[in-house]
């Protein structure tokens, strides 16, 4: 959520900059609403110091009078009245707010879309996949590593299923993963639900933008999590933290839950788009002077997963038209399959400035007897596992149908190949 107070001191900046997303926000309505709060606020000020007043006065009087009497009763109903007026307001406000995203770096490129997105590097494999590479749908096939029609028939379209040896795979990295965040990147794992409130939900700035994306439980008025960001950034909802507390680091393994629909082709073709899939997300709380370094730590952390697993990819800074709702800057990894014949997106790392903190109200002190204030958040998959699958079978096949298992997952997995 955007801070009302910089909306107010710099509404021409914050107007520009969400237009640069090619946002339209009332800005307007805001600050006129923001003036008829404050005045409201300056009147139940006066109103109240008026009562403390005219009560001393009544208490030191033998016997007041009726006026005296009516004039505090009428004081009282006004102050009454005035806090309704005000309280609706602050819910105005609070309501225009959650719907705005967060404002864009000045250092990030312009542009509307994807189209418009930067690369800022590209790393070759030293691995080099096979001549006339074929597409993962067709190699899991022969190989009976997915199963759609399994998947179709319990769920419906864009659900899958892994078979055999294809489950441990994706058992594996997941495992590999975590212990490379948790033992050399210095992550705290967390176990997380997958079941969330509506207040965490609008949170992480997922509600109440996104509701037709989501899977929700009306009747329970629970919903299942999207990404792990969303249950992480509400561990501390409505807390002031200390200051050992900041810097924090975590990791999480979950399921992730997605309605968004998409037109048949080649992004809903197998595994690349579906309704549930596996990622490990990675997420920060740090203090405002260190969130920009500590966004490019956390991207080199999803790079060092690639860079072990010996796949081409490259780093893609998004232009402010494509970031998400959160973001004020984001980088994304993406992977190259040379089977599709199409760069995969495996890892998206923003940095959030205090726009969940504030929604969420995390607060907290640099030093024991300093105020209060809200800490940046920061989050990265590390890696999403559909995507990062489908780039292993892909660079890792081999002229006779297999698959060979990266050396780094193979004390994990128990195998070298898959084969049939």
């Amino acid at each position: 959520m955007l801070n009302i107070e910089l909306i107010q001191s710099d509404t021409e900046n914050v107007r520009a900059s969400l237009i640069r997303r090619g946002e339209a926000a009332p800005i307007d309505e805001l600050v006129s609403l923001d003036n008829k709060r404050k005045l409201i606020q300056k009147e139940l000020d006066d109103l109240r110091s008026q009562r403390k007043k005219a009560n001393q006065q009544i208490g030191r009087d033998n016997k007041p009078s009726s006026s005296a009497l009516n004039e505090m009763k009428a004081a009282g109903q006004k102050v009454k009245k005035l806090e309704i007026e005000y309280k609706s307001i602050q819910q105005d406000i609070r309501t225009i707010l959650l719907d705005i995203p967060n404002i864009p770096r000045p250092d990030v490129p312009d542009g509307k879309d994807e189209s418009s997105n930067q690369i800022v590097r590209t790393v070759e494999s030293p691995v080099k996949p096979i001549s006339n590479a074929r597409p993962y749908w067709e190699i899991t096939k022969d190989l009976g590593m997915i199963d759609l029609t399994a998947s179709a028939k319990i769920s419906g379209s864009r659900f899958y299923v892994l078979n055999g040896k294809a489950a441990k795979l994706q058992r594996s990295l997941i495992s590999w993963m975590l212990d490379i965040h948790v033992e050399e990147h210095g992550y705290q794992e967390l176990y997380l639900p997958y079941l969330v409130n509506t207040e965490t939900v609008t949170g992480s700035g997922h509600l109440p933008k996104f509701s037709e994306t989501m899977y929700h439980d009306q009747e329970d008025d629970l919903w299942l999590i999207p990404t792990a960001e969303v249950p992480i950034t509400s561990m501390f909802r409505e807390e002031i933290l200390k200051p050992d507390q900041i810097p924090a680091q975590f990791v999480a393994h979950t399921p992730c839950f997605r309605r968004e629909k998409a037109a048949a082709g080649s992004q809903t073709r197998g595994i690349k788009r579906v309704h549930q899939f596996d990622k490990v997300e990675m997420y920060k709380f740090v203090s405002p002077e260190d969130s920009d370094k500590e966004l490019l730590k956390l991207v080199d952390n999803a790079e060092e997963i690639i860079r072990r697993l010996e796949l081409t990819y490259r780093v893609v800074e998004l232009c402010a038209g494509d970031l998400g709702f959160s973001a004020v800057k984001t980088f994304d990894l993406e992977t190259w399959s040379p089977g599709s014949n199409d760069w995969l997106e495996v890892s998206s790392c923003s940095n959030c400035d205090d726009f969940q903190s504030r929604r969420a109200n995390i607060r907290y002190r640099p030093e024991s007897t300093s105020k209060p204030m809200h800490p940046h958040s920061l989050n990265g998959s590390g890696l999403a596992i559909p995507r990062i699958m489908i780039a292993l079978i892909e660079n890792y096949q081999q002229s006779d149908g297999s698959v060979v298992v990266p050396e780094v997952l193979r004390k994990y997995t128990g195998f070298d190949k898959i084969d049939s």
